[in-house]
């Protein structure tokens, strides 16, 4: 009996143990199932947070008004220089491929070569571009100019000659008569322009250009054109003159010299941007800009170019003759 109501006894307990693990279990499947979708939630949530663009809607910007001074443009890079005869100068190039002193229009002596908008031309291997050839001629004082006939004629000192005594009648015909005119003389000639011009050797080019003609290329002659002629003519002339005083100083090579000119002419940030040649040969570069005597850029000029002014580089080279 008491065994009996044992085992009985022991059933019961056994059942509501095992009752009270399946609640337990399945208060934990609850838990877990919500922990996940919890999960799942924020997730989504901040997922669309992030991702989404119609989840933050940003706030209007106020409207903002800009002047634009029209009047003044802005700005722009100017096309590279290539110097030109003057007294070869035509009319004006339908397109603007170069900035110059001087108008010309493209012609290539040979057929294209090559994609430039360059003449194709047979020549010597460097990096500037000339498209003739001729040695270089330092300025000169010009020839003065001599006087006129007309002026050695009136220097030459005349005979004294006595007056001849003249009638009444006489008098009065020379003082109603129309005087003949003296012949003009002849105007002071204008003094020659300086002969100076840099080194050229033609340059091996392969161009585009299809006109047949005497190389050349499509250059605008423009004012800031006209004032780059005389800041490279007036920097040139100096630097040959230098290169022949010290020519046993300095060694073969290329240095690249970097500056700007403002307003008054007047040379900034001079630097040297390489040198593969000698000390000597830097400094002599860097005097003839120095001493290059500049005038002020013209305003209409000055007005197109940044606050520094006209930022040039020029690139002095040595080489042996051939």
């Amino acid at each position: 009996m008491t065994t009996a109501e044992f085992i009985i006894g022991h059933s019961a307990d056994d059942a509501a143990e095992r009752k009270k693990e399946a609640r337990k279990i399945l208060w934990a499947l609850l838990a877990a199932l919500c922990i996940h979708l919890l999960i799942g939630y924020s997730l989504a949530v901040f997922g669309g947070l992030l991702y989404s663009p119609f989840s933050v809607i940003e706030e209007d910007k106020p409207v903002e008004l800009t002047f634009v001074d029209l009047a003044t443009p802005a700005p722009t890079k100017n096309a590279m220089f290539i110097p030109n005869d003057e007294s070869k100068q035509t009319e004006q190039p339908k397109e603007k491929t170069f900035e110059s002193n001087a108008n010309s229009i493209a012609a290539s002596e040979v057929p294209p070569t090559g994609g430039l908008p360059l003449p194709s031309q047979q020549g010597v291997d460097r990096p500037n571009i000339d498209l003739d050839s001729h040695r270089e001629s330092l300025p000169n004082e010009g020839a003065q100019p001599q006087p006129s006939v007309a002026q050695q004629q009136s220097a030459t000192p005349a005979p004294t000659v006595q007056p001849t005594p003249i009638s009444k009648s006489e008098e009065f015909a020379m003082l109603t008569s129309t005087p003949t005119p003296h012949p003009s003389v002849a105007s002071t000639p204008q003094q020659p322009k300086s002969s100076y011009q840099p080194y050229k050797e033609r340059t091996r080019l392969a161009g585009s250009i299809t006109n047949r003609g005497t190389s050349s290329v499509n250059a605008l002659g423009t004012p800031l054109g006209r004032y780059q002629k005389i800041l490279f003519d007036a920097i040139g002339s100096r630097w040959y003159a230098y290169i022949e005083e010290k020519a046993d100083l300095v060694k073969l090579g290329t240095t690249r010299v970097t500056f700007a000119v403002d307003r008054s002419g007047k040379v900034k940030n001079l630097k040297v941007a390489s040198n593969d040649s000698n000390e000597s040969f830097a400094n002599v570069c860097l005097q003839s800009i120095l001493d290059a005597q500049l005038p002020p850029i013209p305003e209409d000029v000055a007005n197109t170019l940044p606050p520094e002014g006209l930022e040039t580089e020029i690139a002095f080279t040595t080489f042996s003759n051939r």
